[in-house]
């Protein structure tokens, strides 16, 4: 027997499998790695080092207005850890900079002050200026042309009226950005609504290359790129996680170059190779990742990639704040066919995108591959309307999972974290 631990929420369930049955378990090799020192000290050395670019200190002088893009409650940046030290670099070059930390919620609800507080502590919050992007304020909105793909950009006024705009955030694989960070601050971050819809449309996220892992030749990475370079995002400082959510490797400068040694370091660790199976155990991390079901696709993918068709991907994400869109819900919900909402969704243009229909024709994409057995904390009638089956716990869904399968010789493949690896 071999006994597993899975993210789950704040916690983890385990479960003991029969090494007949588990042909593989797919996890990357970060959390083999060790890093040289502490996430304090490998924020400080990047912010020291910057890549292809001057130091945040130097960029800062005569910088009145400075602009920090900062994630939002849903991604586990270690803001406690980066913002004071970006806050003192650039008030090092200029005591008197006017900063403003802007929340980049994407298309996500506000951030609450709570989450504020957990995210920066409570000086940060009580003494710095804090404005939360919101895609749908016009008034905040300025049109700065047109993206590669042919829709309109809009991006937050408080950016582009920056004289220094710099971000945090953190490297991850993305399910159809290839990774995560650095562009992603301005574009989804803090763009509007129409832009993040046009960039989000179904032609791309059918592309062949709007993958994990993959940023060559992505049509939604160029656009990210493109918003980016346009709104003058000057500086990054990012950071690649281990499980516990600790900063292992550190990266600030030069928007596409950091980034880059960003990337080129994750994907040297998270590349883990298919091990095909009838049933696939997949999580999103735990928390704050798996807080709903729009955010749970992410991992889905990962079982996507590996399990077999016709097969079973169990997916464990605690989703205690719900479904994650009303609009994701309903386009799930409302239709009993899910290869018409697919020819729906795949119908439209880029400039005719709904709101949030990118992550419901991802989780329509895995449902025409597999079942999906979803553990939460949801009510079981909200699951069933998203063509998922529902399950409270993981015994109970590997049970349900053996008994769909029908088989005698079922085999499993688990994913602890099915948001830390590029499935190839």
């Amino acid at each position: 027997m071999k006994k597993l631990f899975f993210p789950y929420g704040k916690t983890q369930l385990d479960y003991e499998f029969d090494e007949k049955e588990l042909v593989g378990v797919l996890t990357s090799s970060i959390e083999e790695y060790v890093p040289e020192c502490d996430g304090q000290e490998l924020v400080k050395r990047a912010l020291e080092n910057p890549v292809a670019s001057q130091k945040l200190s130097e960029l800062s002088k005569g910088k009145e207005k400075v602009v920090i893009i900062a994630s939002d409650h849903t991604r586990p940046v270690p803001s406690k850890v980066i913002i004071p030290q970006m806050l003192k670099e650039i008030r090092k070059g200029n005591p008197d900079a006017d900063i403003t930390i802007l929340i980049a919620t994407g298309c996500h609800r506000e951030t609450t002050k709570q989450e504020l507080i957990n995210k920066f502590g409570e000086e940060i919050v009580a003494n710095e200026k804090i404005y939360i992007h919101d895609c749908d304020e016009k008034e905040k909105l300025v049109n700065i042309g047109v993206l590669p793909s042919g829709g309109q950009c809009e991006i937050n006024k408080i950016a582009l009226d920056a004289d220094l705009l710099v971000a945090e955030g953190f490297i991850e694989p993305h399910f159809f950005a290839g990774f995560s960070g650095g562009r992603k601050s301005v574009l989804p971050g803090i763009a509007g609504r129409t832009t993040v819809l046009a960039n989000h449309c179904s032609e791309f996220i059918a592309h062949k290359n709007s993958r994990t892992g993959i940023l060559k030749d992505n049509p939604i990475h160029e656009d990210m790129i493109w918003a980016a370079n346009k709104a003058k995002l000057a500086f990054i400082v990012n950071v690649v996680l281990n499980s516990e959510k600790e900063p292992i490797f550190a990266v600030a400068g030069n928007l596409e170059q950091a980034h880059k040694k960003g990337t080129d370091f994750i994907a040297s660790l998270c590349a883990v190779e298919s091990i095909p199976a009838d049933i696939v155990i997949t999580t999103n991390g735990g928390y704050p990742l798996d807080q709903n079901v729009y955010q749970a696709v992410k991992g889905m993918t990962a079982a996507e990639a590996t399990v077999k068709d016709g097969g079973i991907i169990i997916m464990l994400a605690l989703s205690d704040d719900g479904i994650g869109g009303e609009h994701f819900y309903h386009q799930l919900a409302d239709e009993p066919d899910i290869n018409k909402t697919m020819n729906t969704f795949l119908s439209r243009s880029r400039n005719e995108t709904a709101p949030d229909q990118w992550q419901a024709q991802i989780l329509l994409r895995i449902l025409m591959k597999a079942k999906v057995i979803y553990v939460s904390g949801l009510p079981a009638d909200i699951v069933e309307k998203m063509h998922m089956i529902p399950a409270s716990s993981l015994d109970e869904a590997i049970s349900l999972a053996k008994k769909l399968s029908a088989k005698d010789d079922v085999t499993i493949t688990a994913i602890p974290d099915g948001i830390s690896v590029v499935v190839v």
